[in-house]
């Protein structure tokens, strides 16, 4: 379910409002919705559920410091608070008459969150998800907690045991839709390996996959018949603890009755449960969320975006998706001086909905072609006239609706929403005129197009499409790139797909900035193609679908039960990739913060577009290297004669008794030398060696236990690096 929507729909029955109207200039989007359709039709909305209890609505609410009282006044449950914003439950019949409390600033709320898997449904080949990336030998995600908040786990995976599948590794699991008797205002928890292996997966598990996904890419142990290790997680041997959150995929499960205590707000608790985790086992954390909705001017997120800054910190951390939705354009800007811009529009679902931004005031022209009285010029001056800046008119292109207010940024900027219903088959065509009006568009449903009619027509490009919420200032937004293109599934299947290769950015991965401007992505990792685990049950129920014929890399047997490994594509992938990255970097410092992950990044990340400079809205800081990230986290990255990169030809393993092993591809063809130094930057063993050999040793019998960085002077680029190790 998308914010826009709720967008479009918040005035429809504002005729209806009586005397006492509530204060709407408090509420959020879906808020006002609710607000409205309540008093209007409280049929429509009003449900209870078999204990004779009112549906709530789980909201943000920013109150002053007396505020508290008139919460429990007006039948509100309180959640949890941070400073004067609270999470509580609201009785939907409350909703206007808290609105009204002077004690109240806001109530904010939205059901507006999807997953942000590729948009086109391509499941195909696994990328090198290590390749640049490589993971150090001595940090493993040990000590730290892998949180992931998705949909559609299998708890019973063995890429969630150990790399020998003798030590399971998920510690606890809120499921926000279990129907098990709690004490939770929505779900249940389940902790210890008993309890979750006994409920098998969360609930949607049947039907959904996508967090056995992200799971594996952020921390799967790696278990394996075949090939024990090859597809295991960044963090593979972190602590995990999971949420099952609800998306619009999982509206099925819910029932009416509770519908709206699903909201972003609801998201944030869930955040909160697994940082709770974390510091009750006194670990740091960092947690992926590979979810979002579209940006908006209304201030929607505001509230949002606060609490998510009171929760991150020191050792705290939430990284997410970017989005893909930049394989179609969605974002034009028509400059001063410039007559008119425009576009024809394919509708979605016989709908078009599209956002206006100005200072000035401008034309908005919207044109069926060869419909009878099919084209409508709008001046934005009239429709501010209009009661409650709205229009609402059916015409013969279609059933319009344009509700105009103030920028949440910009107060001198208006903005215009868009929608049109039942839309024209016909071609249809909006342009916005005026030489002395500056007016950016915002695409959200239908699909901007070219057509012959007027080829004037043919504004749009791919950016200002960052996902909530990824675009708050305080969350680490990942895109995504591409490596490799070829797909072998275990039915023996080839295809060959190009969507970003040699480490280019992903072709639907979203582009920056944010609609405030601010910079976006952070930062990339391999997000196409990449190898995970899949759900058993899943596969059990859904054998013959798409993504499992065409996309598994392997079908294996466990427990009795069969698994799979699948290739997937998506922002929804890099994510977690990013985030397993940062929890090596947690187990190194557990006081990182975000600004401070963000600093390592502009100092450590590869520059894929070389044409480029960085960081940019395409690439944030670049893509993420986690051993030279992970070097200037230790403060080793300006050690002299340390190489920030590990060797390509060379392989770096420490052996039993304190022995470090240092093999070459091919017997070394010239002299090299071995360096030791100690995580405090002191070089402490040299030592030269001879060519002739292909595999060499170095003893460390004399050093303490710990870790140490080995560099390999050799004699090409090739054979010199550095590793980290742990004797």
């Amino acid at each position: 379910m998308r914010k826009g929507l709720f967008a479009f729909l918040m005035l429809l029955f504002a005729l209806h409002i009586g005397a006492q109207r509530p204060a709407y200039g408090k509420m959020s989007t879906l808020v006002r919705q609710l607000s409205l359709t309540q008093e209007s039709y409280p049929t429509r909305v009003k449900t209870w559920n078999s204990n004779g209890q009112e549906q709530q609505l789980c909201a943000f609410v920013r109150i002053d410091k007396d505020g508290e009282q008139t919460l429990l006044d007006k039948g509100c449950t309180p959640l949890y608070h941070a400073g004067d914003i609270w999470i509580v439950n609201i009785p939907l019949s409350k909703l206007a008459p808290l609105s009204v409390e002077s004690h109240v600033k806001r109530i904010e709320a939205g059901r507006s969150k999807s997953l942000t898997m590729d948009s086109m449904a391509i499941h195909l080949n696994g990328v090198e998800v290590y390749k640049g990336t490589n993971l150090p030998q001595a940090y493993t995600g040990k000590g730290v907690v892998v949180g992931i908040q998705d949909i559609g786990f299998d708890l019973t995976h063995p890429n969630f045991y150990n790399a020998d599948a003798t030590s399971y590794r998920i510690k606890a699991l809120w499921d926000q839709l279990s129907q098990k008797p709690s004490s939770y205002y929505v779900g249940a928890d389940y902790v210890g390996a008993d309890a979750l292996l006994a409920y098998q997966h969360s609930r949607d598990g049947n039907d959904q996959t996508h967090g056995t996904h992200t799971l594996g890419i952020a921390a799967g142990g790696g278990w394996d018949p075949d090939e024990p290790g090859k597809y295991r997680g960044m963090a593979y041997e972190s602590d995990i603890c999971l949420v099952a959150n609800a998306s619009s995929e999982d509206a099925a499960l819910i029932d009416s009755a509770n519908y709206y205590k699903y909201t972003y707000a609801t998201d944030v608790l869930g955040f909160k449960y697994i940082f709770d985790y974390a510091k009750a086992h006194n670990e740091p954390c960092v947690i992926s969320f590979s979810e979002g909705s579209e940006e908006d001017f209304r201030g929607d997120d505001q509230l949002y975006y606060e609490m998510l800054d009171s929760i991150v910190g020191p050792g705290r951390i939430i990284v997410s998706s970017a989005g893909n939705n930049s394989q179609q354009k969605t974002y034009f800007d028509k400059p001063v001086g410039t007559l008119k811009m425009g576009s024809f529009i394919t509708p979605s679902n016989s709908r078009i909905a599209f956002t206006l931004k100005s200072a000035s005031p401008f034309t908005l022209r919207l044109k069926g072609y060869g419909v009878e009285n099919g084209e409508i010029a709008l001046k934005t001056a009239d429709l501010l006239a209009l009661e409650d800046s709205t229009l609402k008119d059916t015409t013969a292109i279609g059933n319009i609706l344009i509700t105009a207010y103030k920028s949440c940024y910009k107060a001198e900027e208006c903005v215009y929403d868009v929608l049109i219903t039942h839309a024209t088959t016909s071609p249809f065509s909006m342009d916005v005129e005026g030489e002395d009006a500056e007016v950016a568009f915002y695409q959200s449903s239908g699909t901007l197009t070219e057509n012959a009619l007027d080829a004037s027509l043919n504004a749009g490009e791919a950016t200002h499409n960052i996902h909530s919420p990824s675009s708050a200032p305080c969350v680490i937004c990942v895109g995504a790139t591409g490596y490799r293109q070829d797909i072998y599934t275990y039915l023996g299947e080839h295809r060959v797909y190009e969507a970003g290769l040699n480490g280019k950015r992903y072709s639907a991965s979203s582009i920056g900035p944010t609609f405030d401007g601010r910079l976006k992505p952070d930062v990339m990792a391999p997000g196409v193609n990449v190898i995970s685990s899949y759900s058993s049950f899943y596969l059990e129920n859904h054998p013959n679908n798409w993504d499992i014929v065409h996309s598994d890399k392997k079908h294996f047997q466990f427990g009795g039960r069969t698994y799979a490994w699948n290739y997937n594509s998506g922002t929804s992938m890099s994510s977690p990739a990013v985030a397993g990255a940062i929890a090596l970097w947690l187990q190194a410092d557990p006081t990182l913060t975000p600004a401070k992950i963000k600093e390592v990044f502009s100092e450590t990340c590869s520059h894929p577009d070389a044409s480029l400079s960085y960081p940019n809205n395409e690439y944030g800081y670049g893509q993420i290297d986690v051993y030279k990230g992970l070097l200037k986290v230790l403060e080793l990255s300006n050690v002299p004669g340390l190489s920030t990169t590990q060797p390509t030809k060379v392989t770096i393993l420490p052996i039993d008794n304190q022995q470090v092993n240092i093999t070459f591809d091919a017997p070394a063809e010239h002299g090299f030398s071995v360096a030791v130094y100690s995580l405090g930057g002191q070089k402490i063993r040299q030592k030269s060696f001879a060519s002739g050999n292909q595999s060499y040793q170095i003893d460390l019998t004399s050093l303490p236990h710990g870790v140490f960085a080995v560099q390999v002077n050799g004699y090409t680029k090739a054979t010199t690096g550095s590793a980290l190790i742990r004797i």
